[in-house]
């Protein structure tokens, strides 16, 4: 004759059982004890990008940029729409920074223009909020760093988020509609530091 009875351990062994886990938990507490759980550990890896302007007229080049996937993307593409921190524009003959406020997309990316600064001296993205140009295109300068604040995501544990990336162009060709630039991009939420922690 057989039980639907689940077999159940004896008291004392669960017991024993409970206090096996409980002690396990404590000792991977200890361990944690002090750990950032928010904590990203990052390492500086500046790249190097060449996007094109949106003025040029063909079709399909990358113009824009995503600072936290760190990757060029065509704008006019329906799956790009919002999943970027600037493109490169012409006005008036020079190439130029449109953050997405300038095309009328609605977003917390913004870029501050640095004179006077090389690309390693500055580890962190400015507090002052005036120093961010959010809605007008920038115009690309050699010698100046461009420090953005790239659009909304969503961090760790459902945090909301903006990063901080910093860029240099290399070389700037209106006539070719072309701007190549280095960056590097911080992988900290809300972190204005452009160097990764110590």
């Amino acid at each position: 004759m057989t039980s639907d009875v689940t077999p159940r351990l004896p008291v004392r062994r669960r017991r024993l059982s409970l206090l096996a886990v409980l002690l396990t938990m404590g000792a991977v507490g200890a361990a944690a004890c002090g750990d950032d759980p928010f904590k990203i550990d990052w390492v500086e890896s500046p790249d190097t990008v060449v996007l094109y302007s949106l003025a040029r007229p063909d079709l399909n080049k990358v113009s824009g940029f995503d600072f936290y996937n760190r990757y060029a993307l065509v704008v006019e593409d329906a799956e790009s729409t919002g999943n970027w921190d600037f493109a490169v524009g012409t006005r008036n003959g020079r190439i130029v920074l449109l953050p997405p406020g300038a095309l009328g997309v609605t977003s917390k990316a913004r870029v501050a223009a640095l004179k006077g600064r090389t690309f390693a001296d500055v580890t962190e993205a400015p507090a002052d909020t005036l120093l961010y140009e959010a809605r007008n295109p920038v115009p690309v300068e050699l010698g100046t760093i461009y420090v953005w604040r790239t659009r909304q995501g969503y961090g760790s544990f459902g945090r909301v988020c903006v990063y901080y990336a910093k860029m240099e162009a290399l070389a700037v060709d209106p006539a070719a509609g072309t701007l190549q630039f280095v960056f590097d991009s911080s992988r900290v939420c809300n972190d204005r530091s452009l160097i990764p922690p110590k």
